[in-house]
């Protein structure tokens, strides 16, 4: 198993690219029997990131498995990727063999903060 984010995944695509290794890079991700891709649609993609990215989902397509999280409704993952064909085109893979699971309601970094609450000051000030 292997855990980025989707911003990580993508310079070490873009990495490999420049360097002239992309395809053994490919390769080897092709051998690890899980991925996970974290916070998909936080950052949008420069249109080289999100063709590599595809290139990556593509290659894994129906081989491998991959689990993606975003905060993103598919609906807008054309934003994300600068393109709604290659965001189509993404999502159409992940989406064929897949239980796609959606959360709804409060984050749970944020269970048990009261935001609409204003500090007290401390007392020993």
């Amino acid at each position: 198993m292997a855990f980025a984010t989707a911003a990580q995944w993508v310079a070490r695509l873009a990495e490999a690219h420049q360097a002239g290794r992309f395809s053994d890079e490919l390769t080897r991700l092709g051998r690890i029997p899980l991925i996970i891709v974290d916070e998909v649609g936080y950052i949008p993609f420069e249109p080289e990131a999100a063709n590599l990215f595809f290139q990556f989902v593509s290659g894994r397509y129906e081989r491998a498995s991959v689990i993606v999280t975003s905060n993103k409704p598919f609906g807008r993952w054309g934003e994300v990727f600068g393109d709604d064909t290659v965001a189509a085109a993404v999502i159409d893979r992940f989406v064929h063999h897949a239980e796609v699971i959606s959360l709804k309601g409060d984050s749970y970094r944020m269970r048990g903060r009261d935001l609409g609450r204003v500090p007290a000051a401390n007392a020993g000030e």
